[in-house]
């Protein structure tokens, strides 16, 4: 056809009554001068633009293309049902459209009109009467975008609605000259046009109509790259949030930075209201970090704001461990410029790193903490998962929640600290999350946990890293203190651990600290003690081997307090010994009285008076000594020589008296305090040896054994020096002379 412009509305020829029932393709190709513009035209309903390789529903799809000089750009493939109103086109348009067999299509739906030069390859007019979305693509998505050109869209949204764009896939080329961007015409804008590199966050929250514009370059010639473009439009009504703005004020904070981002939700068929995060109102995406050093004003663009959650980290270095001792204490708890926001809180990080080998740190909470088990669930708004942050090592020590008895954890290194929310409670019940870290002098173990029993409730508590099992040559203590007028009942859940050892033991030391007796067991072969009373506080030490792939050390138990009360059957055998006991003195005592009267009327009469002026004395010579041996103590020794009695027995064959050896007690002079129990010294062995009943335990090596050291079943055993060091997993090479 050729004619006049406009051509008006476009009729399918020839007419679909004549051609058989095959699939149906009506091209139609219209050229014009260079400086004509053509402009098509849809009636409703509206098209939806497709990607490459994807089909339409019913099966009817509009392919379009446009001119440049003597090459065809192709602007895109839609179907029907979306927004796309009019597409405007300069130098001239293939329109292609493809009917299915059962399609009983009778009319084009599209018509054609000359315009004005547009002066750009194309411009897409996207029309919107209510909430909705639309997904476009530049020309010749996804291959590259011709270059040094200029693509337009134009949107029309109802005033009482927003808008929001957001790039969905994006490549950028190699330019020579001038520079890739898009650019923005926004109503009331006093920048327009607003100009934005394709990686920057694009504008959010546009009220009224607008335009987008994609500005190709001159593209190096040997290395072109692709330019290409995918975005999303997004309209909705707006939200009350969406007028307000929040300050976030990260001007003082150090190694910060905050992130609010979509909750992980299922893909849903039907149309969702998009929910934005706006930097300074207007730039708006799905997502947003905000880093240490400035003050950020934000507001959101959400239906619901629970679809969104905010997760932060903090880094606290305390590198110089005479700085670490001068500042003994720092506060972890959630920033009020957290708290303030309508979002809820999902994650809050403390990273805490201290000089290797010379600091440890230790948590201390505001509320006695609980270790989450599947026995007892933690319940409360918020919990504190605690894990190792070693480079490389996977050490997960557990989550702890208000509510029971831990009053401190110990952690040998670097240690991250999570609080994480678990219901929209938390933002009342903020106050009640505190936790004080504070730098110790460093210790060997993994882990220490400090427990107070409390008589409401047993205490469960579990080896870290539950799932995987305690990482090898590990060691962790639980310092575990009974009330005076209470006992302990400590039990396990299990028989045994299973764990196979490759190389080294696995021990666990039980042991009281006032008696200063412990019991060993060896968690490989032995079966794990019975559920046992403690009288006075005690500690639980577990020490892992190198265990075999298939099993890993794993252990939980439980203590619970119970009156210390004297039992009936003592008192009662108490009572009856004692009267028993009285009865026979008496019994004693009457009998001896009986003999002694008795005695007396067996002796007959009396032989004579005593008369007591008379003197019996014979008259004697008078002494020079007045004084007489039995007067005086001459013959009362002080103190009586050995050697005097026994000399003839400690006389050498020369005569003189040897000088005897003499052990004499001398008090102990070594260190005592509350430190959890040392173990056995842990060496490499072969995987058969055995622990046996006949082996000593004195716990060292000796040359004519082939083991490095032998235990004894578990036994109580005295400790002389009242040194409770923590169970430590050390090399026999690495002790110290004397040890």
């Amino acid at each position: 056809m050729s004619g006049p412009c406009p051509f008006g509305e476009v009729h399918l020829q020839p007419s679909m009554s004549v051609l058989p029932t095959l699939n149906r393709t009506f091209i139609w190709d219209v050229k014009a001068n260079k400086n004509i513009g053509l402009e098509l035209q849809f009636s409703l309903p509206r098209l939806r633009q497709i990607g490459l390789g994807e089909s339409c529903p019913d099966g009817v799809t509009h392919s379009i293309s446009s001119r440049v000089d003597t090459k065809m750009v192709r602007i895109g493939t839609f179907c029907s049902n979306g927004t796309v109103s009019r597409i405007k086109m300069q130098e001239g348009v293939k329109m292609a459209l493809a009917l299915p067999w059962f399609h009983n299509r009778k009319v084009s739906g599209f018509s054609i009109t000359n315009q004005l030069s547009i002066k750009r390859l194309c411009i897409i007019e996207s029309v919107f009467e209510g909430e909705g979305s639309a997904t476009l693509m530049s020309a010749n998505y996804p291959d590259g975008f011709p270059e040094d050109e200029l693509m337009t869209w134009q949107f029309i949204i109802p005033a009482h609605l927003r808008a929001s764009v957001s790039f969905l896939h994006f490549s950028v080329s190699n330019c020579v000259k001038k520079e890739e961007r898009v650019e923005y015409c926004i109503p009331g804008s006093t920048t327009n046009p607003e100009v934005f590199r394709l990686k920057d966050k694009q504008p959010g929250n546009i009220a009224g109509n607008f335009n987008l514009s994609l500005q190709g370059c001159d593209q190096d010639a040997q290395n072109p790259g692709i330019l290409r473009l995918q975005f999303q439009v997004l309209v909705q009504h707006p939200q009350n949030e969406s007028n307000k703005t929040y300050v976030v004020d990260l001007s003082n904070e150090q190694a910060t930075s905050l992130t609010i981002e979509q909750r992980p939700s299922k893909l849903s068929r039907k149309f969702v209201p998009g929910c934005f995060v706006c930097l300074d109102s207007r730039t708006c995406s799905t997502n947003l970090t905000l880093t240490a050093g400035s003050k950020h004003k934000i507001s959101f663009l959400c239906d619901d704001l629970t679809r969104l959650w905010i997760n932060a980290e903090k880094t606290i270095s305390c590198l110089d461990h005479q700085y670490c001792h001068r500042k003994k204490s720092y506060s972890l708890q959630v920033p009020w410029y957290i708290l303030q926001l309508p979002v809820q809180l999902h994650d809050f990080s403390w990273k805490l790193l201290v000089p290797k080998d010379s600091i440890s740190l230790a948590l201390v909470p505001a509320q006695k903490l609980q270790q989450h088990t599947h026995e007892r669930v933690c319940n409360t708004s918020f919990s504190y998962l605690v894990a190792s942050a070693v480079p490389g090592q996977d050490l997960y020590f557990g989550s702890f929640c208000s509510g029971g008895s831990i009053e401190q954890i110990q952690v040998k290194q670097n240690v991250s600290v999570t609080l994480r929310t678990s219901a929209p409670s938390f933002q009342q019940e903020a106050s009640r999350q505190s936790l004080t870290v504070s730098f110790v002098p460093h210790f060997k173990e993994e882990g220490v946990f400090t427990v107070t029993l409390d008589t409401k409730s047993k205490v469960y508590l579990r080896t870290p890293n539950w799932d995987k099992g305690l990482p090898s040559l590990t060691s962790v203590s639980w310092n575990i203190s009974v009330p005076q007028d209470q006992v302990a009942c400590l039990t396990f859940l299990k028989e045994r651990t299973g764990v196979v050892c490759q190389t080294g033991r696995a021990f666990m030391i039980i042991q009281e600290q006032r008696a200063h007796t412990e019991e060993i067991f060896s968690l490989e072969e032995e079966v794990l003690p019975k559920p046992s009373f403690r009288y006075h506080s005690f500690w639980v030490n577990i020490s892992n081997c190198s265990p075999m792939s298939k099993k890993q050390l794993d252990l939980l138990f439980w203590v619970s307090l119970t009156p210390r009360t004297m039992d009936l059957t003592v008192i009662i055998l108490t009572v009856v010994g004692g009267g028993a006991l009285l009865l026979f003195a008496l019994g004693l005592i009457i009998c001896f009285v009986k003999k002694n009267r008795k005695k007396k009327i067996n002796k007959g009469p009396a032989v004579g008076i005593y008369n007591g002026n008379v003197n019996t004395q014979v008259p004697m010579q008078p002494k020079t000594f007045q004084k007489r041996r039995k007067d005086n103590e001459s013959h009362v020794y002080a103190e009586i020589d050995d050697t005097m009695v026994y000399g003839h027995l400690l006389q050498d064959s020369k005569g003189s008296f040897l000088q005897p050896k003499v052990d004499t007690y001398r008090p102990f002079q070594g260190p005592t305090g509350d430190c959890p129990p040392s173990p056995p010294r842990i060496c490499s062995r072969a995987p058969t040896a055995k622990l046996t009943k006949d082996e000593p335990s004195s716990g060292f090596l000796s040359e004519s054994e082939s083991e490095p050291y032998t235990f004894s079943y578990p036994n109580d055993r005295n400790i002389s020096n009242g040194n409770t060091d923590p169970p430590l997993l050390e090399t026999y090479e690495s002790m110290e002379p004397g040890e």
